[in-house]
């Protein structure tokens, strides 16, 4: 039985908090079909894209036959039906075959607290109570391998147009200047539009080196490397600018972006990533990694069938994360026919998020003087979606205003009392 108020560890679980697994071999012995479509599902979460997963049945009767014969692997996840003498009986037949770095996760189906107690005692590195799910066994498999004292790893936000002209560069260079100033958040924004990318004209920078030399030698990339590319744009917000010339090509591999990603966001709390329109091999698995996806469409049928596809294709690969965010941008642009976002919404199969008045004034005087939205116009429609965007994008609420001074002997006068 389970002790009086005790409740097992576990329960909901937020998927923006879950670390990525890195690369180790997980084998899963079931005896329910649930349980096995569940680690099936996990192993086809973003988060486990390094991970090598195998699924078999027969619990751990047949988790210690199997190891009687050959090694161990680096997580191994048991089930087991059996009362708790059943379960620890069965579990001192895997431990005479089981090597001592193998990390053992047993899913029962006794919601018991005093076997969890006798199980982590005994080594067990963590048990969770069946049904599962997959945001469970992620959570589950990847405080094996974090450290509790580190820093929490950084936010990765990636923007996507879908078309060319649509304004995603311009909303992911604004999210990215406001998160800073709104959150007090280190921020990076990491433009990956090799060739026509335009970061440093938004913020008025001659980059000498750009995002494109990491990928020269992308077996180099540290933070030292990157510490030397990134230019300083603010107190507390970089940019990684796209090179000058479009006179050299430069070799762009998922594997290279995502080396990159992984060393910035260990010391930066939010990491913007601007992306070409343009549908390519490592655009697509660097959208598919990210925390958070904002799609950025024109009301116009182009635009909404590359949304469409966008968005279809994210939720069926991203089924443990929230939908990608929508974004329509132009709307109500002076004779040009356009969808309306009721409708737009309706055959895209999401509503937008937000939706930007067309703007020409505020955006193009932006755009020719290399500042943001909010330096032009503080006032206008665009900039206050643009905080919310940036609310929505970093999970968090703006950061209260400090005072200009404080008189901390105000406290001890009694202003207008009598005595």
């Amino acid at each position: 039985m389970t002790a009086p108020n005790e409740q097992l560890p576990g329960g909901d679980t937020r998927p923006d908090l879950l670390v990525t697994i890195p690369r180790i071999n997980i084998h899963a012995f079931c005896t329910d079909a649930r349980t096995a479509q569940a680690v099936q599902a996990t192993a086809a979460d973003r988060r486990m894209s390094k991970a090598h997963v195998q699924v078999q049945t027969g619990g751990i009767p047949a988790a210690a036959e199997t190891y009687s014969q050959s090694e161990t692997p680096n997580v191994l996840i048991v089930e087991s039906q059996a009362n708790r003498d059943g379960v620890l009986a069965e579990l001192a037949q895997l431990a005479a075959v089981c090597e001592p770095s193998t990390r053992v996760i047993v899913i029962g189906h006794l919601n018991d607290v005093l076997l969890y107690r006798e199980l982590t005692r005994l080594g067990i590195s963590d048990y969770l109570v069946a049904p599962v799910t997959s945001l469970q066994l992620i959570q589950s498999i990847g405080s094996l391998f974090s450290d509790p004292q580190a820093a929490r790893i950084g936010r990765v936000v990636a923007f996507i147009g879908a078309r060319g002209g649509s304004g995603s560069s311009t909303v992911a260079h604004n999210v990215g200047w406001t998160v800073p100033r709104a959150y007090g958040l280190e921020t990076v924004i990491v433009d990956l539009d090799v060739a026509f990318g335009t970061a440093a004209l938004d913020f008025n920078v001659d980059p000498n080196q750009s995002v494109a030399d990491a990928f020269l030698q992308p077996e180099r990339i540290d933070e030292a490397v990157v510490d030397r590319l990134l230019i300083k744009v603010g107190d507390k917000l970089s940019l990684l600018a796209p090179p000058t010339s479009i006179a050299r090509d430069y070799p762009v591999e998922a594997s290279t972006i995502e080396r990159l990603i992984d060393v910035i966001r260990r010391t930066v709390p939010v990491v913007i990533l601007d992306l070409p329109s343009t549908w390519m091999s490592w655009s697509r698995a660097v959208v598919a990694q990210a925390d958070e996806v904002i799609v950025t469409a024109t009301p116009e049928l182009s635009a909404l069938r590359n949304a469409k596809n966008i968005i279809d294709l994210l939720k069926a690969t991203r089924p443990n994360d929230r939908p990608p965010l929508l974004i329509i941008n132009q709307v109500g642009m002076a004779k040009r026919p356009e969808i309306p976002p009721a409708d737009f919404a309706k055959a895209v199969g999401a509503e937008p998020r937000l939706t930007f008045p067309f703007d020409p004034v505020t955006f193009g005087t932006a755009a020719g003087t290399g500042k943001m939205l909010a330096e032009i116009n503080p006032k206008s429609k665009a900039v206050e979606r643009i905080a919310a965007l940036a609310e929505a994008a970093t999970g968090r609420q703006p950061a209260a205003p400090k005072p200009r001074f404080a008189l901390p002997f105000l406290g001890k006068l009694s202003l207008g009392k009598k005595r």
